[in-house]
């Protein structure tokens, strides 16, 4: 079946048929669980659902319409992580973007960015207070770039997250926010407006934790979808070399050329971005994701396009590139996948 410019190739394997999206010489992979069946339609194009939730730009908007994000991390060993993925939501398309670090940390962070709004209130004993009372201004928020493992850093993210929850923000946990979550799975077990984004090292300790087992290298897919059902169905982001994403009933698989440079921050990136495409593809609703979960399309789109800034930022510095060069590519990464 092939039309305009792109075609889809459906593989039957036995673990789940695989369908290959071949256009422009690149090859994307679409896999689903043997759980449930997919009709033509389902099988579109990936990159055009997440142009569906994108919201065009208009002069009638007013400012924070298309997104006010907060981060959650950011102390003084680590000052980088939070600012790169509060840049990078604003460079995606977020109106206003929120840091809420500790103390020490906040004057280091607000010297990168004047476009930063930053809250040193993460170690000040009212820390979820101060926090909650900003949950009603914000779309998502993105929970531990920069975080690191301080006990009672710790303690007030557990706080944060019960109450964002209550508000029914959807909430992308990264870095030592997973590590959290690996010591305390219920804190986020069931809560359907959630996504992780773990590296492999990551992956495998949440992995352990709530299957009780090693991570099977022979079935990364399976392994995927056991730990997002024993999850709740969470939506997952496994990072690699290719990014592997699943709701517990279907797995997509983002191959999108990156390069092989793996220097530090691309991760912070790519949670930044998701806090924004998340939003966006949660207000679209279903309708615009022809009734895919919102989740798994802003995961594929924020794998996507963090991939891109990678290779646009490579093929301009090779090996000394950095995540600020990579957040310098975001605008024209975007432009290129999703508006073009």
């Amino acid at each position: 079946m092939i039309w305009g410019r792109g075609a889809y190739v459906i593989v039957a394997l036995a673990s789940a048929p695989i369908i290959f999206w071949l256009q422009y010489g690149k090859v994307i992979e679409r896999s689903f669980s043997v759980h449930k069946t997919h009709s033509i339609k389902e099988m579109e194009n990936i990159f055009q659902l997440v142009r569906n939730v994108i919201p065009p730009l208009t002069a009638k908007k007013h400012k924070g319409q298309d997104g006010r994000i907060g981060i959650v991390g950011g102390c003084q060993e680590y000052t980088g992580a939070p600012y790169f993925a509060a840049i990078s939501a604003l460079k995606v398309g977020a109106d206003l973007s929120h840091v809420f670090c500790t103390k020490d940390a906040a004057t280091v962070i607000k010297s990168y960015s004047p476009e930063l709004i930053v809250h040193p209130v993460l170690d000040s004993p009212d820390a979820v207070r101060e926090v909650e009372s900003w949950l009603p201004r914000l779309h998502s928020v993105v929970i531990g770039p920069g975080l690191g493992r301080d006990d009672v850093l710790l303690e007030h993210t557990k706080g944060i997250i019960e109450k964002s929850k209550v508000k029914g923000i959807p909430i992308v946990i990264d870095a030592d926010g997973l590590w959290l979550i690996a010591q305390q799975p219920s804190l986020i077990q069931g809560y359907p407006r959630a996504i992780l984004t773990p590296n492999a090292m990551e992956f495998s300790r949440l992995y352990e934790a709530m299957l009780r087992d090693p991570v099977d290298n022979s079935d990364y897919h399976g392994c995927l979808l056991r730990l997002s059902q024993a999850l709740g169905n969470l939506t997952i982001v496994q990072k690699g070399e290719r990014d592997l994403i699943s709701d517990g009933e279907k797995v997509l698989v983002c191959s999108h050329e990156g390069s092989s440079r793996r220097c530090g921050g691309q991760g912070d990136i790519l949670s930044g971005s998701l806090g924004v495409l998340a939003h966006w593809a949660f207000l679209a609703g279903p309708e615009k994701t022809n009734g895919q979960n919102p989740f798994l399309v802003a995961a594929f789109g924020a794998c996507s396009l963090t991939r891109q800034c990678n290779n646009q930022a490579f093929q301009k510095f090779g090996r000394s590139m950095t995540a600020s060069d990579m957040v310098l590519e975001i605008g024209t990464a975007f432009n290129k996948l999703f508006e073009t």
